[in-house]
Protein backbone atom coordinates (compact mmCIF):
# COMPACT_ATOMS: atom_id res chain seq x y z
CA UNK A 1 0.00 0.00 0.00
CA UNK A 2 1.36 3.41 -0.94
CA UNK A 3 0.22 6.57 0.82
CA UNK A 4 1.50 9.59 -1.12
CA UNK A 5 2.28 12.87 0.59
CA UNK A 6 0.91 15.25 -2.02
CA UNK A 7 2.20 18.36 -0.26
CA UNK A 8 5.68 17.10 0.51
CA UNK A 9 8.30 19.00 2.44
CA UNK A 10 11.18 21.04 1.05
CA UNK A 11 14.51 20.53 2.78
CA UNK A 12 17.98 21.91 2.17
CA UNK A 13 19.76 18.64 1.48
CA UNK A 14 19.44 14.90 1.08
CA UNK A 15 20.86 14.54 4.60
CA UNK A 16 18.06 16.74 5.94
CA UNK A 17 15.50 14.67 4.04
CA UNK A 18 16.94 11.48 5.53
CA UNK A 19 16.82 12.92 9.05
CA UNK A 20 13.19 13.96 8.57
CA UNK A 21 12.28 10.55 7.16
CA UNK A 22 13.85 8.84 10.19
CA UNK A 23 11.88 11.07 12.57
CA UNK A 24 8.66 10.48 10.63
CA UNK A 25 9.20 6.72 10.65
CA UNK A 26 9.81 6.77 14.42
CA UNK A 27 6.67 8.79 15.00
CA UNK A 28 4.54 6.51 12.84
CA UNK A 29 5.97 3.36 14.45
CA UNK A 30 5.39 4.77 17.95
CA UNK A 31 1.74 5.39 17.18
CA UNK A 32 1.40 1.94 15.62
CA UNK A 33 3.00 0.22 18.64
CA UNK A 34 0.50 1.93 20.94
CA UNK A 35 -2.21 0.30 18.81
CA UNK A 36 -0.54 -3.11 18.93
CA UNK A 37 0.75 -2.98 15.35
CA UNK A 38 4.20 -3.65 13.90
CA UNK A 39 4.85 -1.50 10.83
CA UNK A 40 8.63 -1.80 10.91
CA UNK A 41 8.62 -3.46 7.48
CA UNK A 42 7.33 -0.29 5.79
CA UNK A 43 9.45 2.39 4.14
CA UNK A 44 9.51 6.05 3.20
CA UNK A 45 10.45 7.00 -0.35
CA UNK A 46 12.10 10.37 -0.89
CA UNK A 47 11.51 11.99 -4.27
CA UNK A 48 12.72 15.17 -5.87
CA UNK A 49 11.35 16.85 -8.97
CA UNK A 50 12.91 14.15 -11.13
CA UNK A 51 11.80 11.07 -9.20
CA UNK A 52 12.94 8.68 -6.48
CA UNK A 53 16.25 9.55 -4.81
CA UNK A 54 16.27 7.52 -1.58
CA UNK A 55 14.34 4.74 0.15
CA UNK A 56 14.36 4.71 3.95
CA UNK A 57 13.18 1.45 5.52
CA UNK A 58 11.40 1.99 8.84
CA UNK A 59 13.79 -0.58 10.31
CA UNK A 60 16.59 1.96 9.79
CA UNK A 61 14.84 4.24 12.28
CA UNK A 62 15.14 1.61 15.01
CA UNK A 63 18.94 1.66 14.98
CA UNK A 64 20.32 4.35 17.29
CA UNK A 65 21.92 7.23 15.47
CA UNK A 66 25.70 7.66 15.91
Amino acid sequence: MTIPDLEGTEVASLEAALAEAIQDARSLMSAAILNGLDISSRRIEIHDGNGLVLVVPFSDAITPEP
